[in-house]
């Protein structure tokens, strides 16, 4: 039996003081207040019959994870279909105007729709939807959490609402540790509600999504 429904969680905030975009870089956990966030997320749901959840790898989906799992007793499976997308400007502080103006990235920015800086937004997307689909055939009822990242939830969101991939990373609906719902109805993916539990927290975050 499939699941009921399905929900895309991103994590918390995390410890970033130098505010590098850290994409895939190893090493960077939730913050103190991060770890409030992944709380509230988890707290959000507690009336709802979760049955199964999964994570990215990365260290700040696993974390942000942990609440789910110890509220409703279930294990964390790695989902690497989830995890950030890969981004050359990662390490770095993100895209500026200096770096239009050199030579040496002009190879990465010279088209944003792609991106060329990084991992298709359509193999994102597709990667994304497949572990959904997968995630849903494997549950025995209930309902699905998995705890990603905001490029990969907001490309799934854009493919399932039939939207056009490239966008304005500064316009994501994604918050930290929001909720994107989904539900399967006719064999299609369809969003039934977004929520953000953390809403209370947000004002005091640092947040630097992804390009």
């Amino acid at each position: 039996m499939p699941a009921d429904r399905l929900h895309l969680v991103r994590h918390g905030e995390v410890f970033n003081p130098d505010h590098i975009l850290y994409g895939r870089l190893d090493g960077y956990h939730l913050s103190e207040l991060g770890h409030k966030m992944a709380d509230a997320a988890a707290e959000s749901m507690t009336d709802r019959p979760i049955s199964a959840l999964y994570a990215s790898p990365l260290l700040r989906a696993q974390e942000s994870a942990q609440p789910w799992a110890t509220r409703f007793g279930l294990p964390i499976t790695t989902e690497e279909r989830i995890i950030e997308p890969t981004n050359k400007f990662e390490g770095s502080r993100g895209v500026n105007a200096r770096m239009m103006l050199n030579p040496k990235y002009w190879g990465w920015i010279y088209n944003p729709s792609l991106p060329s800086w990084g991992e298709p937004f359509a193999q994102i997307a597709t990667r994304v939807v497949a572990a959904m689909d997968d995630a849903w055939e494997a549950s025995d009822g209930g309902e699905v959490v998995m705890v990603s990242h905001q490029s990969p939830i907001w490309m799934a969101t854009r493919r399932i609402n039939g939207l056009r991939l490239p966008h304005d990373p500064r316009r994501r609906r994604c918050n930290l540790s929001s909720i994107t719902s989904f539900e399967r109805r006719d064999g299609s993916w369809v969003e039934v509600a977004y929520q953000d539990p953390a809403q209370d927290l947000l004002a005091a975050s640092v947040d630097l999504g992804a390009v």
